[in-house]
């Protein structure tokens, strides 16, 4: 295990060492498990990024279909009327 001097801003220092008291874990502790966390999270979207990039690319309309319009895209009432096909028929 390596040591790792680090400085804090007052406040962010003050409310460490009440996190960690709460979880009753030294400020080190609670420090190394945020890192922890912070890397587990970074591989896995990491991981997920390869695994969707490594994927073959597919079309998201089927052939003779055409994309839509941007002013279709962003058109409000036909956003709401997918959000909500009950509340606009038709």
């Amino acid at each position: 295990m390596s040591n790792v001097t680090i400085s804090l801003e007052e406040r962010v220092a003050r409310w460490a060492r009440v996190a960690a008291a709460r979880q009753n874990i030294s400020l080190s502790r609670l420090v190394s498990r945020l890192l922890e966390e912070q890397m587990r999270l970074d591989e896995e979207y990491e991981t997920a990024k390869h695994r969707f990039l490594s994927r073959p690319a597919r079309l998201s309309k089927a052939p003779g279909d055409r994309y839509p319009t941007r002013e279709e895209i962003y058109d409000d009432a036909l956003l709401r009327r997918h959000q909500r096909p009950d509340l606009f028929p038709g």
